[in-house]
């Protein structure tokens, strides 16, 4: 197994149907580039592969994957990135023709990089639970795949494929036993949160949950309401646990009323299922808020098609139905362009302009937060 620095030089592969949109092609490529240099990767170069149907071996072909070769010996890469997610028996194979070139070189799919950084960002007990799980589910069916390719390699017989088929089993038990661990932590943790929705409903303490398109400014926001201090960076998934603020909301009394609000995991295009699966206890403060603040980087230019696939994963966890607010954040980048942005564009949304940088808006947030559930 090839060992890979901690900042790799990285071949980037993006397989597509062959009647794409290049727009959309392009973005695709963008965002993968933008997850390799977020885990740390160097960029060295980028392709794009149209297939009609994916190659059934490699996925991304045989030509393509010898072209590949060729540019990772010249280039010296560690990785090979493809922006899809693989069948086992193609990511086997695919590293075994990167082996068997005697490269130094692994191939990891879309999955596979996501999980690395999820595996670099956590900080919290809770977050580390739910990435092994994450990965357990995604790797599992690979290393039985890996062990079905050994067993037909040696024709299914003979001293060869008992011990692939023996390994195998012995692995898939012992990942099942793990899984079975890791999910009677997680569901403890999960009970405890589950008691702290049930005390916060009985003195009627209602709660805000922060969504959003990973680096939209979800935790700046929740900073800027709360003073919470969430980490923030520049970066994708920079937050993958729950933080949890307190918001003072003025009432027509003059008393004011206190609301919790909490932000999560950031979203993604073709967020993989087994990842909206295993945050799911984090991702149950947000199915279990009384209203959702949809943050929306409005300085982004693929801002439309972000808050359809953020829309699409809320469906996903059945928090569509939930009351919302759209608050379009960053507005002073916005400004520094020569283009002012039209307002009326974002009308259907019935939107709240902020800047949690500069704190401009705010105050209308609160308003809109209030009327909502006060």
């Amino acid at each position: 197994m090839a060992i890979i620095p901690n900042k790799p030089r990285a071949i980037l592969i993006d397989v597509i149907p062959s009647n794409m949109d290049d727009k959309v092609a392009k973005r695709r490529l963008m965002e993968l580039e933008q997850l390799t240099k977020t885990y740390g990767g160097i960029i060295i170069v980028k392709l794009i592969q149209k297939k009609g149907t994916p190659d059934y071996r490699t996925y991304i072909g045989g030509g393509k994957l010898d072209e590949i070769i060729e540019l990772a010996q010249e280039e010296k890469a560690e990785v090979l990135i493809i922006n899809n997610l693989l069948k086992p028996g193609q990511m086997f194979n695919v590293n075994e023709a990167l082996r068997k070139a005697k490269l130094n070189m692994q191939a990891w799919d879309r999955v596979d990089l996501i999980l690395k950084i999820f595996d670099r960002h956590a900080k919290t007990a809770e977050a580390k639970l739910q990435i092994k799980l994450a990965a357990i589910r995604h790797m599992g069916p690979r290393i039985f795949g890996m062990g079905m390719e050994l067993m037909q390699q040696a024709g299914g017989t003979g001293t060869r494929g008992g011990q692939g088929e023996t390994n195998t089993e012995l692995m898939k038990r012992h990942l099942f036993e793990q899984e079975q661990r890791i999910k009677r932590d997680l569901d403890r943790v999960n009970t405890a949160r589950e008691g702290h929705r049930k005390r916060r409903d009985r003195v009627g303490l209602k709660t805000v949950s922060v969504v959003g398109y990973t680096n939209a400014g979800k935790s700046s926001l929740l900073n800027a309401l709360t003073k919470k201090g969430a980490y923030v960076a520049n970066a994708l998934f920079a937050t993958l646990d729950t933080h949890v603020g307190k918001i003072w909301i003025p009432t027509e009394d003059g008393r004011g009323k206190e609301i919790l609000i909490s932000d999560t995991i950031g979203f993604i295009q073709d967020l993989p299922p087994e990842l909206i699966d295993a945050f799911r206890s984090t991702l149950d403060e947000t199915v279990d808020a009384d209203l959702l603040l949809h943050v929306i980087d409005v300085s982004d230019k693929h801002v439309h098609e972000k808050i359809v696939e953020v829309e699409d994963v809320l469906k996903k966890i059945d928090a569509d139905k939930i009351p919302k607010i759209y608050v379009f954040n960053k507005m002073d980048l916005v400004k520094r362009k020569p283009a002012k942005i039209n307002r009326k564009e974002y009308e259907e949304f019935e939107p709240v302009f902020v800047s949690a940088h500069t704190g401009g808006g705010l105050a209308e947030l609160k308003a809109a937060i209030a009327k909502r559930v006060l």
